[in-house]
């Protein structure tokens, strides 16, 4: 099912409540906030996302399984012509939860970031069981989707920046039939000290992408490897990636969007991007999503972040500007500025290396 529209997923926010404490998530042990759509309001989420064109109507959270109409909003998006996504860590799928995926034929995402000790230590005590037997009965159904991998330090022993659970995580995929694993590169949530204390070093970032790039060969394609953060771009190219222009337009997930997408928020509010709540463009409540993004496209401010001409720093004179340029939401983190230099990237430009 494949309809015409600016956006193949629109993606929901369904709740900003989490039951537990990821170190690197910004919803870890929240409740959900008082001002998130009730159903009705919901349902004409849906409505917009299926006027706007899109395909899929991709459902995330917090923890999108503790909304507890879920399946009624799910349910309304496959009647009237939409397929369905979730992403949960697989804590709360059981066998009824289960049965309602299975009826609704909605595709589920699992995170997932190392193998049991590094993945209890980020997620959780029994984490990694849950995630891995949410994995086995959703693979059993063939509605297993992708497992989906963030970076993290636990603290300054302990990070999954590391082959083997890159590796374990790969297995998994590739015992499971994983359509891809999709690795995240940190992204920060706001500019507090204790916040960012889980984020990766620009140096392991850089070894990650790297090491990833290698990774793709030794899978080749069971399953597919995607990255998302814009710097995995500048190193596959640096590396030599076969047809790097059809990957890069027609799989690469870590393309800064801002600019060119947006994802709707609990409370109907519709941000450019889904790991950046600082730019709020309008509330489907009062807004159809079709204006929301007519809006941001004649914006002058978003026009100018999707002129990368604008950057500032080592990001503003970086050789790889235009198939890179940072990701533009850690960047106005870390320096304050939307337009700064991408402080988690290792590289060094050319022209800044010939001074």
């Amino acid at each position: 099912m494949e309809r015409k529209g600016p956006l193949y997923i629109v993606p929901w926010r369904c709740t900003f409540a989490c039951n537990f404490n990821c170190v690197h998530c910004a919803s870890a042990s929240k409740p959900a906030f008082p001002d998130e759509v009730d159903t009705a309001s919901a349902k004409r989420i849906v409505d917009q996302a299926y006027e706007f064109g899109a395909s899929f109507f991709g459902i995330t959270g917090g923890e999108a399984l503790l909304r507890k109409d879920l399946f009624e909003i799910i349910e309304y998006a496959r009647k009237i012509g939409l397929n369905t996504s979730i992403i949960t860590d697989g804590r709360l799928l059981d066998d009824k939860t289960l049965d309602k995926v299975v009826k609704n034929e909605t595709k589920v995402s699992v995170s997932i970031d190392g193998a049991e000790a590094t993945n209890d230590l980020v997620r959780g005590k029994g984490a990694y069981k849950s995630a891995v037997s949410a994995i086995e009965k959703l693979s059993k159904e063939k509605l297993l989707n992708c497992l989906v991998y963030t970076f993290a330090n636990v603290n300054e022993q302990v990070t999954n920046v590391n082959e083997e659970d890159f590796t374990n995580v790969l297995d998994l995929a590739q015992k499971y039939s994983a359509r891809w694993v999709i690795y995240h590169g940190f992204i920060p949530y706001n500019k507090d000290k204790t916040s960012l204390k889980a984020a990766p070093s620009a140096q392991q970032h850089e070894w990650a992408w790297n090491k990833l790039y290698d990774l793709r060969s030794k899978y080749k394609g069971k399953p597919e490897i995607n990255v998302y953060y814009p710097s995995f771009a500048r190193v596959a190219k640096q590396r030599g990636m076969p047809d790097f222009d059809n990957w890069f337009n027609h799989f690469f997930l870590g393309r800064c969007f801002l600019g060119k997408f947006m994802s709707v928020a609990e409370n109907g509010e519709v941000i450019p991007c889904s790991f950046n709540d600082v730019y709020r463009l309008g509330n489907v409540k009062t807004q159809s999503l079709k204006s929301i993004w007519d809006g941001m496209q004649s914006s002058e401010f978003f026009a100018k972040i999707r002129d990368k001409s604008n950057l500032k720093g080592k990001c503003g004179v970086c050789e790889f500007r235009d198939i890179c340029g940072g990701c533009r939401t850690s960047a106005l983190f870390y320096t304050g500025d939307i337009f700064g230099e991408d402080p988690q990237c290792a590289y060094i430009p050319k022209a800044l290396r010939e001074k």
